[in-house]
């Protein structure tokens, strides 16, 4: 995994924009890029990018979801983290067989998040619970 990536992605993650909106971006683009693989499964580079990306955004995900600063409920950690496990099996049969149907699942996925994100962007968890500080100590709102 590339330093360079992980580090982009946490800058972008400071940026003005809010942390579930940047999230909600970096799946709506996985989807993309899947999408725009399936067009030409002739074009193995295209498709390999595509699925590389979505694993890189996955690994960054697992990474923050095992972090002992992270606030997330267990159940809802237990869930996240056995999603990325079905996302990683999928992303080996899909480098292993180009066929478009392998990635479906994985648009799917990357679809439905980034729509639940900005569908609860607006809710602020640091105003719902006056215990928390007001810094946020996770990089991922899944």
């Amino acid at each position: 995994m590339s330093q360079n990536k992980i580090e982009a992605y946490a800058q972008t993650q400071k940026s003005s924009m809010p942390p579930r909106e940047v999230e909600a971006m970096a799946f709506t683009k996985a989807a993309i890029m899947l999408q725009d693989a399936k067009k030409d499964l002739d074009d193995y580079d295209t498709y390999a990018a595509a699925l590389k990306f979505n694993q890189l955004l996955w690994t960054i995900i697992q990474a923050d979801i095992i972090d002992e600063a992270n606030r997330l409920p267990d159940q809802l950690k237990a869930n996240i983290l056995s999603l990325s496990i079905f996302v990683d099996k999928q992303t080996v049969t899909a480098l292993s067989d180009t066929d478009a149907q392998h990635l479906d699942s994985l648009i799917d996925i990357n679809k439905n998040l980034a729509e639940g994100l900005l569908m609860n962007a607006g809710d602020d968890p640091q105003k719902t619970n006056p215990d928390t500080p007001n810094e946020q100590t996770s990089d991922i709102s899944i």
